[in-house]
């Protein structure tokens, strides 16, 4: 596994050579893409001169998020996942073979059932896609209860509901595993333990507010990793490298204190607060 930046996750905003320049300087050993963003890039100068910008600078790409809205109309899917195969295509050529995305979990228009048959309706064309240009599909699982409150229909929240999921969608779909979700959802460490490697496609990581019970935590008020120490991070940690976890770790902390802070400083802290993690669980 490997230290990740992501600039938006801190509250700045920044182009893919911006970022990688601050992942120079920091101590990140990857970065985050946004695919369109990269297709612009390459239609100005090419796939290579992309390629050369992780050589050059020594990193490696982490994850992006899935560019295409999978939810909305069935003929703008439709539409985009044809998007879909020149933006995996892209990726594969830059050694990026981690994209993921949100399932959100209630819904005000479908029962569980019916909204499990659409995503697997919707979603399995993206994982089979995704499996021809060899990239992996990372889910994540929402976990707050503040969130499901006062919604019509719960749908998955919980870790071994995803992972289920994962399994009718293919066999190179797996988790986007967010400490913070897995906490809030009331996960176990003998959950984590049952993980392997194939089934976590990318990290996040974070701390929550002291003094607030599980049930009551806020999604997008959270800490740095380690911070508060209400969840064990060098625990945590441990578990990936005992599953060999081999992706990006991305510090996603949506901090308004840290969101404050000129960039320079909100990057700082969070490399510090990465570095700690990195020390505490004893990897090198």
């Amino acid at each position: 596994m490997f230290k990740n930046l992501n600039p938006a996750m801190i509250g700045i905003r920044a182009s893919l050579s911006e970022t990688q320049g601050m992942a120079v300087r920091y101590g990140f050993d990857g970065v985050d893409l946004d695919m369109p963003g990269v297709a612009e890039l390459v239609r100005r100068s090419s796939l290579e001169e992309v390629k050369e910008r992780f050589d050059g600078a020594g990193q490696r790409p982490g994850n992006w998020g899935l560019p295409i809205e999978w939810h909305g109309a069935r003929s703008k899917w439709t539409e985009e996942l044809s998007a879909l195969r020149t933006y995996a295509s892209m990726a594969r050529e830059i050694g990026a073979f981690r994209t993921t995305t949100v399932v959100m979990p209630y819904s005000d228009e479908r029962d569980f059932d019916s909204n499990y048959a659409f995503h697997v309706e919707r979603l399995k064309p993206v994982a089979e896609i995704l499996g021809e240009h060899d990239c992996r599909f990372g889910l994540e699982f929402i976990g707050p209860a503040t969130l499901r409150r006062n919604r019509k229909h719960e749908f998955i929240c919980t870790m071994d509901g995803m992972l289920a999921l994962c399994r009718d969608l293919g066999p190179n779909v797996g988790l986007l595993l967010d400490l913070w979700h897995w906490y809030t959802s009331h996960g176990t460490w003998e959950d984590l333990a049952k993980l392997g490697n194939h089934d976590v496609v990318n990290v996040h990581v974070n701390d929550a507010p002291a003094g607030i019970p599980i049930d009551e935590q806020i999604d997008h008020e959270r800490c740095l990793p380690g911070e508060t120490g209400v969840l064990d991070i060098s625990r945590f940690l441990g578990v990936l490298r005992d599953m060999a976890y081999d992706g990006p770790v991305t510090a996603e902390p949506f901090s308004a204190r840290v969101n404050a802070l000129p960039p320079q400083d909100a990057l700082r802290v969070t490399s510090e607060a990465m570095h700690r993690a990195w020390t505490s669980a004893g990897i090198a």
